[in-house]
C-alpha cells in the first residue's frame, strides 16, 4: 500500500476469505458489492494479490464488473505462479463440479516475485511444485528431471534454482496459451492431471485436497491409465508416479471409485458425451485421449488405494 500511494495511486484492499470453499459464485457478488460501496468506475483497476483462489477470483469480478475492468495478478503461491495466474482463465466452482463458471480475462501484466514464497507452508509450497512437475511431462523434460532431483528443502534453500523452475513453467504457460488463448486445442494438454483432480475435489467438497494434491493423484492415474492403453512404457509411468509421490505425502483419497466416476460426467473437459484425459507418451509429450474405457479409468483409481497401503 505504502508503494503504490508513493507513485500517486489511490489504492484500496478488499479482502476477501481464502481457500478452495471460498471460491463461489456469492463471494464474487460480495466483493463486487463492496467496489461499488468505495466507488470503483469502469476505469477501475483490480490487483489480485495472494494464492490461486484469490486470482480465479479477483479474474472473474475483474471480467463482469460493470463489463470489464483491468486486471494485474500478483501471485503469491507457487501455484499461482506457475498456473493459475498465467493464461487469463478465471473461474469459481459450484457444488456439481469446478471452475464451472468462468470467462478468459487476460491480465494487463503478471508480476511474481519468488522471494515472497519463503513464508508458504511446506504443504503449500509442495502443492505447487505438483503443478511445475506437470509442466514438465506435457513438454520440457529437463524441467520435470529437476524437479524429480530435487528436495522441497533444496528448493526453499536455492533460489536460483527455484526460480528456474517457475520460469519454465511459466515459459512453457505462456507459450501454449499464446497460440490457443481459449483452449480449443492445443491449451488443452494443459489440463493433464486435472480430470481426476477436480473430480477428487469436488467429491470431497475442496475441503480435503488443496489442487495440486488433487492433480498429483490426478497424474498418477493418467500415467496408470496410458501404461495400461500402451500410449507410453511402464517405465514412464513408473517415473512419473515416482516422482509425483517423492515430493512429499498426499492426502489419502477416501472418495468411492464409483463417485469419482460419476463426477467425470459434469467435467468441462467433457466434449460430445466422452470424457477426455490428457495421457503422456514420453516425459516431455502428452496426447489427448476421448476413448479410455470406464473400467480402465476404476482401475486405474483402485490402484491409488495400493499406492496408499
Amino acid at each position: 500500500m505504502a508503494s503504490l500511494s508513493s507513485v500517486g495511486f489511490h489504492a484500496q484492499i478488499v479482502a476477501m476469505p481464502d481457500g478452495e470453499p471460498n471460491k463461489k459464485l456469492a463471494i464474487v457478488e460480495k466483493l463486487a458489492e463492496r467496489l461499488v460501496a468505495l466507488g470503483a468506475t469502469r476505469d477501475a483497476l483490480l490487483i489480485a494479490f495472494g494464492g490461486g483462489v484469490v486470482g480465479d477470483v479477483t479474474g472473474l469480478l475483474a471480467s463482469i464488473y460493470m463489463r470489464g475492468v483491468d486486471l494485474v495478478q500478483i501471485p503469491t503461491t507457487v501455484l499461482a505462479q506457475v498456473d493459475a495466474s498465467i493464461g487469463g482463465k478465471t473461474g469459481v466452482n459450484l457444488r456439481s463440479g469446478k471452475n464451472l463458471l468462468g470467462t478468459f480475462h487476460q491480465p494487463l501484466a503478471v508480476v511474481i516475485d519468488p522471494s515472497v514464497l519463503s513464508t508458504l507452508p511446506e504443504r503449500e509450497f509442495r502443492s505447487g511444485l505438483y503443478e511445475a512437475l506437470k509442466c514438465g511431462v506435457i513438454g520440457n523434460a529437463e524441467l520435470f528431471e529437476r524437479i524429480q532431483h530435487a528436495t522441497i528443502k533444496d528448493l526453499h534453500q536455492n533460489a536460483t534454482e527455484l526460480e528456474w523452475i517457475i520460469a519454465e513453467a511459466v515459459k512453457l504457460k505462456a507459450g501454449i496459451v499464446s497460440a490457443d488463448e481459449h483452449e480449443n486445442g492445443q491449451r488443452r494438454v494443459l489440463n493433464f492431471g486435472h480430470t481426476i483432480g477436480h473430480a477428487l475435489e469436488a467429491e470431497s467438497k475442496y475441503r480435503r485436497f488443496l489442487h495440486g494434491e488433487a492433480v498429483a493423484w490426478g497424474m498418477i492415474v493418467a500415467a496408470q491409465i496410458a501404461a495400461a492403453m500402451g500410449k507410453c512404457d511402464e517405465r514412464v509411468a513408473d517415473r512419473i508416479c515416482t516422482a509425483t509421490l517423492g515430493l512429499g505425502s498426499l492426502p489419502k483419497v477416501t472418495a468411492g471409485t464409483s463417485s469419482i466416476l460419476k463426477r467425470l460426467g459434469s467435467d468441462k473437459k467433457v466434449k460430445n458425451g466422452r470424457v477426455h484425459f490428457v495421457l503422456p507418451r514420453k516425459i516431455g509429450e502428452v496426447e489427448i485421449v476421448d476413448d479410455v474405457p470406464k473400467q480402465v479409468i476404476g482401475d486405474a483409481v483402485e490402484s491409488l488405494r495400493r499406492m496408499m497401503q
